[in-house]
């Protein structure tokens, strides 16, 4: 108990103009709180942002993670991307075949009448009609007249579809003709790329078009 009240009898009468005279306990009660105040404010002044920087590094260390993960991905699958590059770029290219250049027409539109003669048809009429140029290709579409035999007709029209260039039927139309033949009354569309001049005459008219803007 005396202890006790010694204690707090330190504590008793001091004066901060003269910590120097305190007594032990005192003293170090003050220095133990300067020292806690000093820990506190240099959380706050300098640990606190050393922190915040911290957590940045580490999100950013994630993203790179993150970022090389995908491109390692990307480095495992490349030998099945450039194959699957290199079948695009095939299927491109059979895809072109398809398409006859402009010299190329005239040899396509005896093909198509061969397979209506080869079948036994009559044409009626046979006319193609005026190119559309379009972007990267032209269209060529042909007014077919054609009769005969059912199966024959229905011969015709496989035949179409397996010529090696692209040719397609529209606007079907099947009627009873005399003595009980049949006409088939069609559009054949076939279609071309265009030739290098083509290409730059469009782009041209494209640019020209851009050049002089919307009408007003």
């Amino acid at each position: 108990m005396a202890t006790g009240r010694s204690l707090s009898s330190q504590f008793q009468g001091l004066s901060l103009n003269n910590v120097g005279a305190w007594p032990a306990a005192p003293r170090i009660a003050m220095w133990l709180f300067v020292i806690g105040v000093c820990a506190v404010g240099g959380w706050f002044a300098l640990w606190s942002g050393q922190k915040e920087q911290l957590e940045q590094l580490q999100s950013e260390e994630q993203k790179l993670k993150d970022e090389y993960k995908g491109k390692l991905q990307q480095a495992i699958n490349l030998d099945e991307l450039r194959k699957q590059r290199e079948q695009v770029s095939q299927y491109v290219l059979t895809l072109e075949k398809q398409l006859p250049s402009k010299s190329e027409m005239d040899a396509l539109l005896s093909d198509i009448n061969q397979a209506g003669v080869g079948r036994g048809l009559d044409f009626e009429l046979f006319r193609p009609g005026q190119t559309n140029v379009r972007e990267y290709y032209a269209e060529l579409p042909i007014a077919v007249k054609v009769s005969g035999k059912y199966h024959d007709l229905g011969a015709f029209a496989s035949d179409i579809a397996n010529l090696p260039r692209i040719v397609t039927l529209n606007n079907l139309n099947l009627q009873t003709g005399k003595g009980g033949a049949l006409t088939f009354d069609a559009t054949a569309k076939t279609y071309r790329y265009l030739d290098p001049e083509e290409i730059a005459a469009q782009r041209a008219a494209k640019a020209k078009l851009e050049k002089k803007g919307p009408a007003k």
